[in-house]
């Protein structure tokens, strides 16, 4: 009954949400043209996973960094469906709320990682890093994009930046789906990430098999090691209307009496960029303190 009642949850939300998209978009350019206090670039990393040979991500780095000689702790920041790589820079305002954050002395200064995590079958599929609908978004998860995640993109900028390449300075969060992937990445990698942040998160998922579909499964044995070495934040933070929140609830009761330290944040609102936006902001705000 749960399930049916959440295919029907994302049906109303597939039918409230639509949206075209043109070839012509793909690999395209950041629609915010303001000009910015850090350094944003983009990097192509090679896939050692089926699926596209390569994909692309955009990384934000602290104004100085190519006049200092400092290492920087790691935000990789995920976004959600019908998303990619530049969701959370042309919808979230992601380097606007960055630079003022920072400027204000209110986050300190680190290097974000903006990842394409959707799910892709080829380099024809991929199209230059697509944007895919709310269906193939929901119910195609099959654990290649979140391993090559880990293995390909979290290797190439370890590589390639001065980074602190420690759990305790690498953080991971994402919105609704990829909230999904968040909770699944840190539980199933439980060495890779001390802070996790959970916006509006999609609970249950609809996993397709593949060789590493495996990351999608056991995930309350996975937990157990994950929380004997306790995350310093597993901070989850949802919209009292927000489809999920039901079962986002139950989950947090889940935790709670399982003793598994972590924080439940419930604002106004729904599934929206406006709390995603302001739960980034927040979040941001308790990494490496």
């Amino acid at each position: 009954m749960l399930r049916l009642r959440l295919i029907f949850a994302i049906a109303l939300l597939l039918t409230s949400c639509t949206a075209t998209h043109s070839l012509d978009a793909y690999y395209a350019e950041p629609d915010d043209d303001c000009h910015h206090e850090g350094i944003l670039e983009q990097r192509v990393y090679k896939c050692s996973v089926d699926g596209p040979s390569e994909r692309r991500l955009f990384v934000y780095l602290p104004a100085d960094y190519y006049e200092s000689t400092k290492h920087y702790p790691v935000l990789y920041l995920l976004h959600g469906a019908r998303g990619n790589e530049l969701s959370w820079i042309n919808k979230g305002e992601l380097l606007n709320n960055v630079d003022s954050l920072t400027r204000n002395g209110l986050m300190r200064e680190c290097i974000i990682v903006l990842p394409n995590t959707n799910q892709y079958k080829n380099d024809t599929d991929f199209a230059k890093s697509r944007t895919k609908g709310a269906v193939e978004s929901f119910f195609e998860n099959d654990g290649i994009a979140e391993y090559s995640l880990v293995m390909d993109a979290v290797k190439m900028i370890e590589s390639t930046y001065r980074v602190i390449p420690e759990k305790s300075s690498r953080a991971i969060a994402g919105l609704s789906i990829g909230a999904l992937q968040t909770i699944h990445i840190s539980a199933t990698y439980p060495e890779m990430f001390d802070y996790i942040g959970l916006f509006s998160p999609m609970v249950h998922p609809f996993a397709q098999h593949s060789e590493h579909s495996s990351l999608y499964k056991g995930l309350k044995r996975k937990q157990q090691l994950q929380f004997e070495s306790t995350p310093q934040l597993y901070w989850i933070m949802i919209g009292r209307s927000d489809i999920f929140y039901p079962r986002m609830k139950s989950y947090c009761r889940y935790l709670k009496r399982k003793e598994y330290k972590h924080e439940c944040y419930v604002s106004s609102g729904g599934h929206q960029w406006y709390n995603w936006s302001m739960y980034c902001n927040m979040f941001m705000q308790r990494l490496w303190h």
